[in-house]
């Protein structure tokens, strides 16, 4: 028998290729050929693989139901993945060989962990043993059996179209309760099915948290005034709240407060909640009315979220409290009598915390500023930190009886894609801040937290922010991978568990998803890089940040370009602004890979054996990335043309009319090119998001923007924020000034005028 090392077990793409399967049949499975996510933390193989083929059946066993999520899960998952189909039955095994999955409390010991609660464990712990003549998954609870059916599922291999298992025996456990991913709804709507895809497909990496942020896109009976035109009523909630369950995930509502709740203080219902007048960012905390709130807007959530033990009541980033003044509900005088801004909060928590623990709920919250260590001993021990801190943060919550989870992200403040791959500087235009590879930076913090040491760990949370409007599509390498280190820490590859994830996602046949993800990261990273920035007065300034208030508020920031001088109109002279040299060559570059990513997209949603629709959103971004391209070899276009005009002024009247009318036309041919990538995007993001609207169902979205938060996808209703930058930009101004030029000129010379206007901001950009 050969004993693998969990850091043994690998995953090469190439070798698992059915295109490079080996034409002999294999005698045997080598680790190499084996691609599990997360991988177990014990397998052994031992002699020779063998065949799976329809000839099998599934036995059920002790403590197994026939409506098992775990049965179900084994008989989809060896169809759907293998082409193997597999019968159910109490007497199989009788007359050939079966896989039989059985339910014994106690069965599956588990080793060495990180989290204490050593019986949480053991309820998802499971044991395969595996031979040519019968396959035995035993399990403690349905939890643990149905992580063993994904784990076998995951397994299997394919050669000569034929589906195989290694011989051996897994013994598996997490190390972590917890797994959880945010899913964040705020600015956008998931269509329900969309919604239950997400959650099988995190049930199939052993994901057991999904944490949903819907703000406005629930139903909330007690607060109808923030209600968006699509929202989930309290009947979908809890059908969604069931169908996790099912597959063992909490669905797991998330609330701000006291700060990050424009969506609800920026509604004139609730205004005079508000800290501070002039800002709809963060709440009074010492408003009982405004407390009230909160607590009824907790309730309608629990109400429609049967079944589920967690509640995350996110005190994320109050950068103002205790700093309100004035009559009656500033917070100054109530933090100066409890000590500091920390035990505020605490107060705050012991109110609204409270009353979901009085309801059978664990909250999680965040345990950071304005919380010193020494106001931890302040909050209310029932708590749950969803975030590590420094050691002697850590071992404050940690005397005080709070338990933490590591948290980790997918996605913070990219646009586009994630940052999967990181772009070289020398191949940016301005000089970049500081980056993360977003997943081997994620595992190696699971890796390597000091709270291992110094807290008490029971899981781990990756965040998806959608505050720059991403589809949550392009979360799912970090979802899988990172969350997978919760399961078996040192397990974790970076590499290899991306890999791993290809092949699972995707399929075997899916090519090159490794160069696909390289360059989505880099196209993305470029489009961002190649605008410049200034200070927008297009919005309203931004109130305050972290450190401070700001009075009088500071712009906003926009991305703009440099636009062309408007030539003179007695002789088309301008002074021309000397082109960036730098900017077009990285776009000749990236746009040879954007062409380069566009044959290899084609080629993927072609062969890939599932998760197609995720491909397809990879399409629409790279086409959004691409039309960005073209548009900024457009503006050198329009630059050469000017030159081309005002160099035949004199001579060629005709020519130097030609021209400038060659650099109108370039106007409207980016406008339409703009108009088409953003409604390609459009209409395949709207597959499984709801529309984003100004009205509809009888209810209206009050288009009015967070205080401090510059989220992108707030700066519109609609999905004309993918444009945003280009629709701030002034080039039908710009447009309109040329054209009058050029008609005075041709006046002048008696050549025809032009009289059709220059159209740059369409009325609606996402239709036809």
């Amino acid at each position: 028998m050969t004993s693998l090392s969990n850091t043994a077990v690998t995953c090469l793409l190439a070798i698992l290729s059915s295109a490079a399967a080996p034409a002999a049949t294999p005698t045997t499975l080598a680790a190499s050929d084996l691609c599990l996510l997360p991988r177990p933390q014990r397998l052994d193989i031992a002699g020779p693989a063998f065949r799976v083929s329809n000839a099998w059946s599934i036995g059920i066993g002790p403590g197994v139901n026939a409506d098992s999520s775990a049965l179900e899960a084994l008989k989809e998952g060896f169809e759907s993945r293998h082409g193997v189909r597999v019968s159910a039955g109490t007497n199989a095994g009788q007359g050939g060989p079966a896989i039989v999955l059985s339910i014994q409390p106690g069965a599956v010991e588990i080793g060495a962990a990180q989290d204490r609660d050593r019986a949480a464990l053991a309820a998802q712990a499971y044991r395969i043993t595996l031979n040519e003549k019968e396959v035995r998954i035993v399990a403690n609870t349905d939890a643990g059996l149905f992580y063993g059916v994904e784990t076998l599922v995951q397994l299997a291999t394919h050669r000569n179209g034929e589906t195989w298992l290694p011989a051996g025996e897994i013994v598996d456990w997490p190390d972590l309760q917890l797994r959880e991913i945010y899913w964040d709804d705020a600015h956008h709507l998931d269509r329900l099915d969309a919604m239950k895809h997400a959650i099988r497909q995190a049930a199939f990496f052993k994901i057991n948290g999904f944490v949903l942020k819907l703000e406005g896109h629930f139903q909330f009976k007690s607060a109808p005034a923030v209600v968006e035109p699509y929202a989930l009523s309290p009947a979908e909630y809890q059908e969604l709240t069931d169908y996790a369950l099912r597959y063992h995930v909490q669905l797991i509502p998330y609330l701000d407060t006291p700060a990050h709740i424009a969506f609800i203080l920026k509604h004139p219902e609730y205004a005079s909640f508000r800290a501070f007048p002039d800002s709809n960012y963060e709440l009074s905390t010492v408003n009982p009315d405004a407390v009230k709130v909160i607590e009824g807007m907790c309730q309608d959530l629990i109400d429609a979220n049967k079944g589920v033990d967690y509640f995350y009541l996110s005190t994320d980033e109050p950068y103002y409290l205790g700093k309100s003044d004035g009559s009656p509900f500033g917070e100054a005088g109530r933090m100066k009598e409890l000590g500091s801004p920390g035990k505020l909060l605490a107060e705050f928590l012991d109110k609204t915390a409270g009353y979901l623990h009085d309801r059978g709920r664990t909250v999680v919250f965040w345990g950071e500023y304005p919380l010193k260590p020494a106001d931890v001993a302040s909050l209310p021990a029932f708590l749950v930190n969803g975030e590590t801190n420094e050691p002697d943060f850590d071992a404050a919550f940690k005397a005080r009886g709070i338990r933490q989870l590591i948290y980790t992200s997918t996605e913070g403040e990219e646009r586009l894609f994630p940052n999967y791959a990181l772009a070289q500087a020398e191949r940016l235009l301005h000089a970049p801040e500081k980056r993360r590879e977003r997943v081997a930076e994620a595992i190696a913090a699971v890796q390597s937290d000091a709270a291992r040491q110094k807290g008490d760990l029971m899981g781990l949370l990756v965040a998806g922010w959608a505050d720059m409007g991403l589809h949550p599509e392009t979360f799912w390498l970090g979802y899988a991978t990172i969350a997978s280190a919760g399961w078996d820490p040192a397990a974790a590859n970076a590499g290899q568990d991306t890999l791993a994830f290809y092949r699972l996602f995707y399929g075997t046949s899916a090519p090159r998803m490794d160069r696909i993800y390289e360059l989505m990261s880099r196209q993305a990273q470029f489009w961002d890089d190649s605008w410049d920035g200034k200070a927008s007065t297009a919005r309203k300034g931004i109130w305050g940040n972290s450190s401070s208030i700001f009075r009088p508020r500071h712009p906003a920031h926009d991305q703009t370009l440099p636009l062309p001088p408007v030539p003179a109109a007695d002789d088309l002279a301008f002074d021309p602004v000397k082109p960036n040299e730098r900017r077009s060559q990285l776009v000749a570059q990236y746009a040879a890979e954007n062409e380069e990513l566009a044959g290899l997209l084609a080629a993927a949603a072609d062969r890939a054996e599932r998760n197609r629709y995720n491909i397809e959103v990879m399409r629409s971004i790279a086409g959004l990335c691409r039309q960005n391209l073209d548009m900024l070899r457009g503006m050198d276009q329009i630059g050469l043309r000017l030159a081309e005009a005002h160099a035949a002024s004199d001579a060629r009247p005709a020519a130097a009319v030609a021209a400038l009318d060659a650099g109108l036309d370039s106007v409207g041919q980016m406008r339409r090119a703009r108009d088409a990538a953003l409604r390609a995007a459009t209409q395949t993001w709207y597959k499984s998001w709801q529309p984003r609207v100004a009205e509809a169902n009888g209810r209206t979205f009050l288009h009015e923007l967070d205080d401090v938060k510059d989220h992108l996808p707030d700066r519109t209703v609609g999905m004309e924020y993918l444009v945003y930058r280009e629709l701030q930009l002034p080039l039908g101004e710009w447009a309109s000034k040329v054209l009058a030029a050029r008609n005075q000129y041709a006046k002048a010379h008696g050549l025809a005028e032009r009289s059709e206007a220059v159209e740059w901001v369409s009325p609606d950009p996402t239709r036809q």
